[in-house]
């Protein structure tokens, strides 16, 4: 299988934060956030892949700033790293208010994605090739999550 570039899968999603996202304080729930980097992930998986994949875990969720009612969602996320049938996804949320433009960095996670076949097995993906300094450093970090993660696995 060839090598594919890590802009082949990136994947810009904007989303409103509207008055059924938010909790008593205006802030948008963490769950709705989760459903989200999970949707603009996939996205991402699929352009990768270019076949069926499933979320096989998430880690690294941070919080860092609340999104409120009315703010816009900007969602990017890209493939940092490839192995044999599974990706790590990387996922930014920034939060930008409307009214002012202010652009505030709310959330970021990693995602692991598996590709799966017509018999819902494992099916191997293509590799990525890291072309800028950042790009190769993302690499470089999700390949040692990913090595991280396949240690929990086998304890």
């Amino acid at each position: 299988m060839n090598e594919k570039s890590i802009k082949d899968s990136q994947v810009i999603m904007h989303e409103l934060v509207l008055p059924n996202d938010t909790n008593v304080l205006g802030n948008v729930h963490g769950g709705r956030v989760m459903c989200l980097m999970d949707i603009c992930a996939a996205m991402s998986a699929y352009k990768h892949a270019r076949k069926p994949v499933v979320t096989a875990s998430v880690d690294q969720l941070d919080f860092l700033a609340p999104a409120k009612k009315g703010d816009i969602l900007i969602l990017k996320s890209s493939v940092n790293y490839a192995h044999r049938t599974s990706m790590e996804i990387g996922v930014r949320i920034d939060a930008e208010s409307p009214l002012t433009g202010e652009v505030r960095h709310t959330a970021t996670a990693y995602l692991t994605f598996v590709a799966i076949d017509e018999n819902n097995k494992p099916s191997t993906i293509p590799k990525i090739k890291p072309a800028t300094d950042n790009e190769k450093r993302r690499y470089d970090r999700a390949k040692n999550r990913h090595m991280e993660r396949r240690k929990k696995r086998v304890c």
